[in-house]
């Protein structure tokens, strides 16, 4: 899962800080990002609210109603759950099981090796390959995972970030090898690095190279894959990491603002590569602060687009958002109540509007989930879809008094946030000087002390406790894949043309060193059969290796 300014500040009206629950009245109900709830909301709550202005319609400006105008009238949030274990065969197998439930998208997780550019024989991925997500070290790797899947029906997410640039191309060039053209191609890679230096952790260069490799994804792909998203910018593990909604919303947006200043100091034009950025969000449990917070979100990008940057294009200005449940909120102790916990979850994403959604196994505070857990969080969605009624009609909640000013809420401190982060010269000097990841663990601090107190409640954990019943069934580590992947990527080194690939190799390191856009040469040398490690340590020479305050 995933300083310089002072303690953490939370929106309550003017960002003061969290009261102490202990010391207020027992009447007193506040949301998880610390705004106060009311016993009962009527209209005067929304006396200088204009619906014209603040929600307009469905599908249009300012897109608090959803990005369609007919939503999920007109066709369901894609089910897309996250896979990824093992070796690239083990991995293809998961995802026909999951297609074969019904399933609507594919997702894949990727091992630590390969999200931090390492090959699965490198000696630092000893004992991590293929432990939390697949092993992919080279095209032959991606063959075998992406073998028997039709590549020019299925969207696929891929979960990585910086290697994501080399994944894509390998997807690409497996995709090339079945006939199916860059155009025909519908996905998303994460791709966001600037929540990895604030909350998780999996980066290799520092800040400013790393701006330039997702620059020049966005660039590539404007030509070569136009409909592949080409960033998804995450406030999940912003969230996993311990941040309010509030700060979810303000840092996510804060680094896609970075992303688009960036994007346009080199050239781009922003109605060529907007439409296609992509979001990624959290869904906690506090049903109707995630709800509106989906809203919130929605409005404050649309605003930004048009307001700040000058957009033209309708779908440079629609926030569209993956989301997943909340990892961090399942317990291990009682593990069966997480199966509650992800439908709540699940629920507020769709009442929010989501565009796709992975709801999370029962079992994955123990390990990855088990065949019989994914099958039941897919159900979970399914059964949402198309039995509670949720789908039948656009923005459900829209009118509530509630609804509506929590939305507000939501939206006032997020803007409070940006308007600090501007001040500091934005989220990569932001980044920097540590303001973000201060904000984020104050934050955690201050839910944990909470719960330790008995303050916030977590069933099964400090209230209704039991003695643990038998063991759940947790998804086994298969050693001997392990080893085979790193037999293969070895067998790999010593068949190929190895002099075919050290020349792909140089043309990359010699784009590296100049302006021009590095993807090209990257999938030649792919192409020829050289590594994700090996991509990775052309740029490590050029780039450096960021290393943390």
């Amino acid at each position: 899962m995933e300083r310089g300014l002072g303690v953490n500040r939370v929106f309550a009206r003017s960002l003061e800080p969290t009261p102490n629950l202990s010391s207020v009245s027992s009447d007193e109900r506040r949301t998880d990002s610390g705004i106060e709830i009311k016993a009962i909301y009527d209209a005067d709550d929304l006396h200088d609210f204009d619906p014209a202005e603040r929600l307009g319609a469905p599908g249009a400006y300012p897109f608090t109603r959803g990005v369609q105008p007919t939503m999920y009238r007109g066709r369901l949030w894609t089910m897309r759950q996250y896979a990824g274990f093992g070796t690239a065969e083990a991995t293809n197998e998961r995802f026909k099981f999951l297609l074969g439930a019904g399933q609507t998208g594919l997702s894949c997780a990727f091992d630590l090796p390969t999200q931090m550019g390492y090959d699965a024989d490198h000696a630092r991925a000893e004992g991590e390959v293929g432990k939390v997500g697949v092993a992919i070290s080279s095209l032959e790797d991606m063959r075998l995972l992406l073998a028997g899947l039709p590549l020019n029906e299925v969207t696929t997410s891929m979960t990585i970030n910086s290697t994501a640039s080399t994944l894509l191309l390998l997807y690409q060039l497996v995709a090339e090898e079945q006939g199916v053209e860059g155009k025909q191609l519908r996905g998303t890679i994460q791709n966001d690095i600037l929540k990895e230096y604030v909350a998780r952790g999996t980066y290799i260069y520092p800040p400013r190279p790393s701006m330039r490799l997702i620059v020049d994804t966005f660039a590539y792909c404007a030509a070569e894959m136009p409909n592949w998203n080409t960033i998804s910018i995450s406030g999940y593990h912003i969230r996993e990491a311990g941040s309010t909604a509030v700060q979810e919303v303000a840092f996510t947006l804060a680094n896609g603002i970075a992303y688009v200043e960036a994007a346009l100091a080199a050239g781009l034009a922003l109605d060529d590569f907007a439409p296609r950025l992509s979001f990624f969000f959290n869904a906690h449990n506090n049903l109707f602060e995630e709800v509106a917070k989906f809203r919130a979100a929605r409005r404050l990008w649309a605003s930004i687009m048009k307001e700040r940057f000058g957009a033209k294009d309708p779908k440079s200005l629609m926030l569209r958002f993956h989301t997943q449940t909340g990892g961090s909120t399942l317990t291990a102790q009682q593990p069966d109540n997480n199966v509650v916990r992800v439908t709540v979850q699940a629920l507020a994403a769709a009442l929010g509007g989501t565009q796709s959604l992975h709801t999370n196994g029962f079992d994955e505070a123990l390990g990855l989930p088990t065949e019989r857990a994914a099958k039941l969080a897919l159900r979970t969605q399914q059964i949402l879809g198309y039995e509670s009624g949720i789908a039948d009609t656009v923005d459900p909640l829209a009118g509530s008094y509630f609804v509506e000013s929590l939305t507000n809420e939501v939206e006032a401190g997020a803007r409070e946030y940006l308007a600090t982060i501007d001040q500091l010269g934005g989220s990569v000097a932001a980044i920097e000087a540590r303001y973000l990841q201060d904000e984020i663990e104050a934050a955690a601090y201050d839910f944990a002390r909470q719960v330790d107190a008995g303050e916030k409640i977590v069933v099964g954990v400090n209230r209704f406790a039991e003695a643990q019943s038998s063991a759940t069934e947790v998804f086994p580590i298969d050693e001997a894949q392990q080893r085979a992947q790193v037999a293969r990527v070895r067998a790999l080194k010593e068949r190929r043309d190895n002099a075919a690939v050290n020349a792909a190799l140089n043309d990359v390191a010699l784009a590296a060193r100049s302006s021009a856009n590095l993807l090209y040469p990257m999938k030649e040398a792919l192409r020829s059969l050289a590594t994700l490690g090996e991509v990775a340590d052309v740029l490590r020479d050029a780039f450096g290796v960021y290393q943390p305050n």
